[in-house]
């Protein structure tokens, strides 16, 4: 897809059946895991996007070898047993939030000073909490103003031992702690500082160590602690499909009525964007949790009704359900999700603007905002902020509001490059 705009056509009662690609969030926890363990993984259904790509080059610049085989979509990956050789140039990753954080911890067991770099506004993502965890450990590691990227690692040394971290900013600083705490040099105990935030993800990052045979306890959120006795164990994985890009798709029937399903994604799933379904069946839709699936449907002519809701532990659907809150009756508010404010861009400062430009209405404070819907609304250029969750989710606004049109819409290669292909076979009767 290239950077030209486009324009969403209106949808009603659609009947759809669609399955999204595997989740980001899983697969590049899983390519963490694999580099790190001793022998070869195979990773099926893993994602292949720019935030996943920049994870696997990063990797491959560290000395490790992988292959992509994207007939049966499949990810080998030849772990190195907890031992990197140095490398000398920087290592950039774009805007990969996930890639950033989680390589800073993995570097520390390199053996050269590693220099980590991003694009503008991943110069402006905030790093310094878990800069400082390391660096109470033991471990020489710098950032610009003590704060952002780049970073500047020292390998050779993951002491481990007992360290604190405020939970109230990103859960991403944790994961990364504790993805490559099994090759630390004494058991690592992390204590939170604060409320944790986005707490799902904890979760996934812990199922999947637990499932290559790491060892890690959760004490009620409030501290964790990971054995060094247990390294990760080279295997073999199914990633399931992305809840935060599946959520766009459940959203479909809820403003326009018809039915979606999407397959390859279970309600159990340990990915808190799954619960989204939840509100959306407050709010008036159907929702059917199968084994292997989740379908959303709404009658065309029943109205939604706003809500009021937290969204600490998804922040990342805080889109999709401000733009579905403009086709409900009453306002919706959304709570607990400040973070949203370090994301690929200040989201909550963007979801405001764009709503505003479509002509609803929009109340800002600290963590969150309210949704007023309108009587009609216009259509306009969706500014997109190069976010791919801001594409997508105003995507959405386009099948219920006349000529909605999508700057930038390329910018969903960052987790889902086929989205608007997808997206297009609502039309198809």
């Amino acid at each position: 897809m290239d950077n030209k705009d486009l324009r969403i056509e209106r949808a009603a009662n659609v009947d759809a059946v669609v399955r999204v690609p595997g989740s980001k969030s899983y697969t590049n926890r899983a390519l963490v895991i694999a580099a790190l363990a001793k022998g070869t993984t195979t990773l099926k259904n893993a994602l292949m996007s720019d935030d996943t790509t920049h994870m696997m080059r990063a990797l491959e610049k560290l000395g490790l070898w992988m292959q992509h085989d994207e007939s049966s979509q499949t990810l080998t990956v030849i772990g190195s047993d907890g031992h990197f050789p140095g490398y000398v140039g920087e290592i950039y990753i774009q805007n990969a939030g996930t890639a950033m954080r989680f390589l800073v911890s993995m570097l520390t067991l390199g053996q050269g000073t590693y220099f980590i770099s991003g694009n503008e506004r991943m110069l402006k993502r905030p790093i310094g909490d878990l800069v400082r965890a390391l660096r109470s450990m033991g471990v020489n590691v710098r950032a610009k103003d003590d704060e952002y990227p780049p970073v500047m690692i020292e390998g050779g040394h993951f002491p481990g031992g007992t360290v604190t971290l405020r939970g109230t900013d990103s859960s991403q600083y944790l994961s990364s702690l504790l993805l490559s705490a099994p090759y630390a040099e004494k058991p690592l105990t992390v204590a939170i500082n604060g409320t944790l935030v986005s707490k799902p993800y904890i979760d996934m990052t812990i199922d999947l160590m637990e499932h290559f045979g790491a060892s890690v306890k959760n004490n009620n959120y409030e501290s964790f602690t990971v054995s060094n006795e247990k390294v990760y164990c080279a295997g073999e994985y199914t990633i399931e499909s992305d809840a935060s890009n599946a959520s766009y798709f459940f959203a479909i029937p809820a403003v326009v009525g018809g039915r979606v399903r999407v397959e390859n994604i279970s309600y159990k799933s340990k990915q808190g964007d799954i619960k989204l379904v939840d509100i959306f069946e407050t709010m008036g839709c159907t929702v059917t949790r199968g084994e292997n699936f989740v379908e959303v449907s709404k009658s065309p002519d029943k109205k939604l009704k706003g809500v009021d809701v937290s969204l600490n532990d998804m922040p990342d659907v805080a889109q999709t359900l401000a733009v579905v809150a403009l086709a409900a009756e009453g306002p919706t508010t959304i709570r607990g999700v400040e973070n949203m404010r370090i994301k690929e861009t200040n989201r909550i400062e963007a979801v405001a603007n764009e709503i505003r430009m479509l002509g609803g209405g929009v109340t800002v404070f600290q963590d969150g905002f309210t949704v007023h819907p309108a009587p009609s609304y216009k259509g306009v250029r969706i500014a997109t902020y190069d976010d791919h969750r801001m594409a997508m989710a105003f995507s959405l606004a386009g099948l219920f509001i006349d000529n909605v049109v999508i700057s930038n819409p390329s910018c969903v290669r960052k987790t889902f490059p086929d989205y608007f292909s997808v997206f297009s076979t609502i039309y198809k009767k």
